[in-house]
C-alpha cells in the first residue's frame, strides 16, 4: 500500500515538474517575442479558455466533434477487431488485406480527407477519417496478440479436443487483449487528431475544427492556442476513459478464459 502511494506521488510530482517546465519555456518564448499575435502568453490563453467555457456554443461545438470522432473511433475498433481475427486465421485474407492496411497507415491523412470530400458528405468526413486511422492499428494489434498465443495452452487445447470456437474464445482472444488495449490507446490520440484535421479541412459546421479554422482566418492566435489546448485535454481524458473501460471489460474476459481452462482440464 505504501509503495503504491509512493509511486502515485512520484508520478504526480513528475507530471507537475513536466508541466512547469513547458509552461515556463512557453512563458519565456512569449516574453522574448513580445507579440501576442505570434506567441500569446499562457495567461492570455488561460483567460480565453475561461471565456470559452462560459459560452453556450462551446459545449455544442465540443459535443458535435466528440460524437463524430468517437463514432468513427468505435467503428474503427469494431471493424479492426473483426478484420484482425479474420486475417489471423486466413493466409489468403492476410495476403489480400495486408497491402491495404499498410497503404492506409503510410498514406498522408490529408490525401484521404481530400478524397473523402469527393466521395461523401462533408459532415461525415471526420467519422470516416477517424475510422480509417483507427481500423488498421486495431487489426494489427489483434493479429499480433493472436499470433503470440501460448503454445502450451494450444497443445493442451488440442489434447483435450477443444473446438475452434472454444480456442478462439478462451485462448486466442484473451491472448490478444494486451495488444488490443495498447492499440486502442495508441489509436485514440491519432484518431482524434485526424478527425479534427478533417473538420478543419472540410469546414464542418459547428465543430472544433471549424473553430480552429476561424481562429486562423481571423488571426485570433490566442483563441487558436486555446482551442488547441482544449483538443489536447479532451484527447487525454478520452484516452484515459476508453483505456480504463476496455481494460476493465477485457481483463474480465482473460480471467474468464483462465478459469474455463483450469476447470476443463480436470
Amino acid at each position: 500500500m505504501q509503495n503504491k502511494l509512493q509511486k502515485t506521488t512520484k508520478r504526480i510530482l513528475n507530471l507537475i515538474l513536466a508541466l512547469a517546465f513547458w509552461l515556463g519555456l512557453w512563458l519565456i518564448l512569449s516574453y522574448k517575442v513580445g507579440i501576442e499575435l505570434l506567441v500569446p502568453s499562457p495567461l492570455s490563453v488561460a483567460e480565453k479558455i475561461k471565456e470559452l467555457l462560459f459560452q453556450k456554443e462551446f459545449y455544442g461545438t465540443c459535443l458535435r466533434s466528440f460524437l463524430r470522432i468517437t463514432g468513427g473511433y468505435l467503428l474503427g475498433i469494431a471493424s479492426g477487431t473483426i478484420l484482425g481475427i479474420l486475417i489471423s486465421f486466413s493466409s489468403i485474407l492476410k495476403s489480400i488485406f495486408k497491402p491495404f492496411l499498410t497503404a492506409v497507415k503510410t498514406t498522408p491523412v490529408v490525401s484521404f480527407i481530400i478524397l473523402a470530400l469527393i466521395w461523401i458528405n462533408r459532415d461525415s468526413v471526420p467519422v470516416f477519417i477517424t475510422f480509417l486511422m483507427v481500423m488498421p492499428i486495431v487489426a494489427a494489434g489483434i493479429l499480433t496478440g493472436i499470433s503470440s498465443a501460448d503454445a502450451n495452452l494450444l497443445e493442451m487445447a488440442k489434447a483435450y479436443k477443444f473446438s475452434f470456437s472454444k480456442k478462439l474464445k478462451y485462448i486466442f482472444l484473451p491472448s490478444a487483449v494486451p495488444s488490443f488495449i495498447s492499440a486502442c490507446e495508441t489509436s485514440i490520440g491519432l484518431g482524434w487528431k485526424a478527425g479534427i484535421a478533417a473538420e478543419v479541412i472540410c469546414m464542418s459546421g459547428g465543430t472544433i475544427g471549424k473553430a480552429l479554422k476561424n481562429s486562423q482566418v481571423y488571426l485570433e492566435t490566442t483563441e487558436l492556442f486555446a482551442w488547441t489546448a482544449i483538443v489536447i485535454i479532451i484527447s487525454l481524458i478520452l484516452e484515459k476513459l476508453f483505456v480504463a473501460l476496455f481494460d476493465f471489460i477485457f481483463k474480465k474476459a482473460v480471467q474468464k478464459g483462465g478459469y474455463f481452462i483450469e476447470h476443463n482440464i480436470r
